[in-house]
């Protein structure tokens, strides 16, 4: 017995909640979560185990237990798969305009800003450190068409113990593109996105947690065939993560279906960027037979909820992707198309978005018309979407609270909740943590078994 008691760096007892799939949740009741040196949960004890009164005795003579008080509990930390960095700086302004005037408008001005890596450090500083506070402890980022400043975020996510994934952009049609922002050529793109990786993946050497180059055409519409083509190479040359923008509006569908002759999904295919580790946003306008391709390739779909309901012109249809095809689906805050930096905020619209797609939204139309019938999804669901569904996205450990999974997590406290008895069942518990959790109410964050975020100290060491 003694000699399992060695393998631990800290045990944590508290009661969590953890999808066990898409549908259902599991409640761990003061259970015992064993962490080892590397940041895995090597063991989890339940009260009704042998070996948990000495477990809590033995680590409590190390000085490495941790008990959560009474109105404190756990969750997996949040995986957030589409955020465009160098928008943090505009977040919350003109989403009452197109896409392509706002893109025009605002964002490409803003993002051509970040080819001075000074103005780019302070902005995906104090974004890096916003997210973690809101709970998320694994980023897929957009950064810009700048190598030097795209370098610099992968370095603040090392620096500050988030798990990045990040890509340089390509956006080099000079057609499609301002002058002022964009790839000189596609040759310029391809040459500098695999400087990027390489530069990341040795990064990625010295940070325990990961930071991960992605391959990241911004859309369709800004990229040439050419870049296309090279970047789906690099990929496979690689073997990284891709990412892009995929049937996100009515203007950007239409635009792809009037150059290649069919949708983004098998368009994006042809250039090999449809993979396994490919992660496409939005996806609000797929056909069955696209559904039907992420299957079979294993592509994830990033669904940005609030962002949707400014940009999207329809309400993606998670409960098809989930239950008709099986594909594999995360949530994602979509800064600055979607305001909020908390996936509390976007699991809450992700269960209204779908309601509004069920049920429908105009009067004049009759009932039977009105909606899409079965396409409503559960609080468990959207839950789901933001831990466990964002892992299986990635291809990455996390996301659940279970043997050989990374031990990052939430510790959320209840105080400020509407809880008026000791006898509250813990499932009811759970639904008021997502649907009233502010970003104050999460004490610690924990990434790779080490202390990211305590809401105590004003500053924190990442801790080893």
């Amino acid at each position: 017995m003694r000699g399992v008691f060695i393998l631990f760096k800290l045990v944590v007892k508290g009661t969590a909640f953890s999808s066990i799939d898409s549908k259902n949740v599991k409640v761990f009741e003061n259970s015992l979560f064993c962490i080892s040196e590397a940041g895995m949960i090597a063991k989890i004890i339940s009260p009704d185990q042998e070996e948990y009164e000495a477990t809590i005795q033995e680590y409590t003579s190390k000085n490495k237990f941790q008990e959560l008080a009474h109105d404190q509990y756990i969750l997996p930390g949040f995986i957030d798969l589409h955020i465009h960095a160098p928008q943090w700086a505009q977040a919350g302004t003109a989403l009452d305009l197109p896409l392509y005037e706002w893109l025009n408008t605002y964002t490409f001005p803003l993002e051509a800003k970040f080819s001075d890596v000074q103005f780019a450090e302070q902005v995906y500083s104090d974004l890096v450190s916003q997210l973690i506070k809101n709970g998320t402890t694994t980023a897929l980022y957009f950064a810009t068409v700048h190598r030097e400043a795209s370098l610099r975020l992968a370095e603040i996510c090392s620096e500050k113990g988030q798990r990045g994934l990040v890509g340089k952009v390509v956006m080099d049609d000079q057609e499609q593109n301002p002058e002022y922002y964009r790839d000189a050529s596609a040759t310029t793109a391809l040459v500098e996105t695999e400087l990027f990786i390489q530069e990341v993946l040795e990064l990625n050497k010295q940070t325990p947690q990961g930071v991960y180059p992605v391959v990241t055409p911004r859309f369709i519409p800004s990229c040439t065939d050419d870049s296309l083509k090279g970047l789906g190479a690099l990929a496979t040359k690689y073997d990284i993560h891709i990412q892009s923008h995929c049937s996100e509006s009515d203007w950007a569908h239409t635009f792809v279906q009037e150059r290649f002759g069919k949708n983004d999904a098998y368009a994006l295919n042809d250039f090999g960027l449809i993979t396994e580790k490919s992660v496409m946003a939005h996806c609000g306008f797929l056909s069955d037979d696209d559904m039907k391709l992420f299957a079979e390739k294993g592509t994830a779909v990033a669904h940005c909820p609030i962002s949707n309901a400014y940009f999207g012109n329809a309400v993606t249809p998670i409960a098809r992707l989930l239950n008709d095809y099986q594909v594999e689906t995360g949530l994602g805050s979509d800064i600055s198309g979607g305001f909020s930096p908390s996936l509390f905020d976007n699991i809450r619209q992700a269960v209204m978005s779908s309601r509004m797609l069920n049920d429908g939204v105009d009067k004049d139309c009759c009932g039977e018309k009105r909606g899409v019938s079965g396409s409503s999804i559960t609080l468990n669901e959207a839950f789901y979407l933001a831990t466990a569904g964002g892992g299986e996205s990635l291809s990455l450990p996390i996301g659940k609270l279970a043997v050989d999974y990374i031990w990052d997590v939430q510790i959320v406290n209840t105080k400020e909740l509407p809880l008026f008895s000791d006898e509250e069942p813990l499932l009811t518990i759970f639904q008021k943590i997502l649907y009233l959790t502010r970003p104050e109410s999460i004490d610690e964050v924990w990434i790779q078994g080490k202390k990211v975020h305590d809401k105590n100290k004003k500053e924190l060491e990442v801790q080893e």
